[in-house]
Order: C-alpha cells, then structure tokens, then sequence
C-alpha cells in the first residue's frame, strides 16, 4: 500500500535519513498563507514531510492545512498537541503518546478521545512514542513531563525499548521546539543502537554542523521546526537544502 508511512520508509531505504518539516498553525506566530509558502520552500528544499501540530496550535488549522495541501506534494501530518489539533485535511497522524509524562491524559487519555475522530476523518495512524528531554520547552510544560535528563542516555533507552516492545512503528526525542540545546548525542547514539525501529530527533537544531551530527549519531528522520520558518522566510529554501544535503552526506559516511 502506498501509505504516508511507506512513503517516508521509501525515503529512509533510498538515502539513509528522512527531514521532516514542522509548521505550528498558530494564528500568532503566522497566517496560514505563510504557513503554506513555507511548506511550499521545505518541499523545494528537499524535506519529505511536512508536520502541522504543536503544543498551543488552535483555532486555523484547516485552513492552514488545506493551503499547504494545495502547495505541496509531499505528505502532510499531523503532529497534533490535543484533540483540537485534528482535521480532516490531512495525509495522517503521528498517533502519539507521551509515554515520560505524569499525566496519563497524554499516555492514553487524549488518544482515546481522538481515535474516533481519526477513524471517521480516514486518516493514517502512526504511531509515534514521544519522548521529551530536558529543557523540553513548551511540549514539556503543557504534557507534564518527567523530562529525560540529558546526561542519563540509559533512561531514553528504557522508554525507547519499552515503545518498541509495545508496537510502535517509531520513537521521536525531542528536547522541545525552539530548545537552546537539542536532544545530547550520547542520548541519540545509545538509543539508535538498541533499537531496531526508527528514531527521530527533534528540538533545538539550528545549523546544517547540528543536524549532520545527529544524524551521524543514528537518527533515521530528523524534525526541524523553528529555525526552518525563520530560515526559509530570510533566504527561501538555500539553508535548508543545505541542511539536507549535509544530513544525507552524514549517513553516507556511515
């Protein structure tokens, strides 16, 4: 079946490394006519996704989405902050659980709320375990983290292995969108190297060096947010194809 997630495993097999776009749909950061040129830049970039969510997103999303549908050919999903955050006019949805929070309404609250609008919308599920270091930002905050502390890669590892066993089709780290400092290497490294499904890193990568390095320490699809909307809005799509380049040369190195 030709699914936004084989897609994406299409990607990954042919050049090692899938970059994903996140777009936030919130009315204050940008119009949703914004949101769809910067999706329309990402895709002549070279980014294979584009994700539209975030933790305080509300109000424009539709719109949002079906503009940048009309711009773009890659898939559009989902990355939704509550059941607010769903719409119809999306390719799919990163099915998430935020398996280090406090709170089980983001474990398994929120996705039993959502489920049936996700049926009845016909979007593709994926299931994403998400998983947030510290600082952890905004996601942090509103999912009520127990942030993974950087310094200790064998807790990720925990969690990672768990959502493995558990039937995850991938895990996503992320140290929170906009972050000072992205999710640590020793974190991304220990836990590519234990778990055989993929990784995705996020939060806090800024430079084409930073991106590389991750994707050099194991990640499978790394998710690039904040710094693509400031980049692309500067130079159009020059410093993320440059992004993507240095990430595919990082994995052929491997």
């Amino acid at each position: 079946m030709n699914t936004t997630w084989n897609t994406l495993l299409r990607v990954l097999n042919e050049h090692g490394i899938v970059h994903l776009t996140l777009i936030d749909p919130d009315p204050q950061k940008q119009t949703p006519k914004n949101a769809a040129q910067i999706a329309k830049l990402a895709e002549q970039a070279g980014s294979n996704g584009i994700m539209v969510g975030g933790s305080t997103a509300f109000g424009i999303i539709d719109e949002t989405l079906q503009l940048i549908k009309q711009q773009v050919k890659i898939p559009v999903i989902l990355f939704p902050g509550n059941v607010s955050g769903l719409s119809r006019f999306a390719d799919a949805v990163f099915f998430m659980s935020l398996l280090n929070s406090r709170n089980t309404y983001w474990i398994t609250g929120v996705q039993t709320l959502g489920a049936r609008y996700i049926k009845e919308f016909n979007l593709e599920p994926i299931s994403m375990a998400y998983l947030i270091v510290d600082p952890g930002g905004t996601a942090g905050f509103v999912g009520d983290a127990r942030l993974i502390p950087r310094d200790k890669p064998e807790i990720a590892l925990g969690y990672a292995l768990a959502a493995q066993y558990m039937g995850f089709s991938f895990v996503y780290l992320e140290a929170g969108s906009g972050a000072d400092n992205a999710v640590p290497l020793p974190i991304v490294k220990t836990v590519s190297k234990y778990i055989d499904i993929p990784l995705a890193v996020g939060g806090g990568i800024t430079t084409a060096e930073e991106a590389a390095a991750v994707a050099a320490a194991g990640a499978d699809i790394i998710v690039q947010g904040t710094i693509v909307e400031k980049t692309l809005r500067k130079d159009g799509s020059k410093s993320l194809s440059q992004t993507i380049q240095a990430i595919r040369r990082a994995k052929m190195k491997q």
